[in-house]
């Protein structure tokens, strides 16, 4: 069953949601959603906040864009390094994405679990299906686009994609709403909201800290 989340939904405080919950297996966070849709503003403004997750940095051989920093918003890499990390299996999923490899590197998740601590992962839509086959314990959040209007607003202010890649990506977007059975949760990504959508999460994680029976990650 999936969940439209709201901001009155679940219990909000990124604190609360270890109480009483200190001893539930750790919970692999995976988000995703729509080119431009907001996952990696999502992801500052928690980094900022200090969630307590392990935040697993993914591997590309796309160029980096202004502001990005190697290692912290992704691994940028060469297609012969990506090829090689593919080559000793140390991706746990891996997918071309617009003409550019995107892949989750396994040892980050595995280190994590052994640990203890939570996990946030972010992917592309193609790769959210890839993981749910993989770990199907994971907890899947969709970030939904206001309208496909205001995500076509969105990919212009970024001022990164060409007119064509625009076109491909508004065209990719509709297939990937239609994804929407595959995912656990649902939250709209609004402009300038950022911390409503970081509550939501948070009331996400406080809710599965609280099931009954509690998700089990193994890989």
């Amino acid at each position: 069953m999936r969940w439209e989340v709201s901001d009155r939904s679940f219990e909000s405080n990124p604190r609360a949601k270890r109480r009483g919950a200190r001893d539930s297996p750790p919970l692999l966070i995976v988000l995703s959603g729509p080119s431009g849709v907001g996952k990696d503003a999502v992801l500052a403004r928690m980094r900022r906040s200090e969630r307590p997750f392990h935040y697993v940095v993914t591997a590309t051989t796309r160029s980096k864009r202004a502001r990005e920093k190697n290692g912290v918003n992704y691994h940028f890499l060469s297609p012969k390094q990506f090829q090689q990390m593919i080559d000793k299996h140390q991706l746990l999923e891996w997918a071309n994405v617009y003409g550019n490899y995107y892949g989750v590197p396994k040892d980050e998740i595995a280190s994590a679990l052994s640990k203890g601590v939570d996990i946030v992962v972010k992917v592309d839509v193609q790769g959210a299906a890839a993981l749910k086959r993989i770990l199907p314990e994971a907890v899947f959040i969709f970030l939904m686009p206001p309208s496909l209007q205001a995500l076509e607003k969105r990919l212009q202010r970024r001022r990164s994609e060409s007119s064509e890649d625009l076109v491909l990506r508004l065209a990719r977007a509709k297939e990937e709403i239609e994804s929407l059975p595959l995912f656990d949760y649902v939250i709209t990504s609004r402009q300038n909201k950022l911390d409503e959508v970081v509550s939501q999460i948070d009331g996400v994680v406080a809710a599965e800290k609280r099931r009954p029976k509690p998700r089990v990650v193994e890989l």
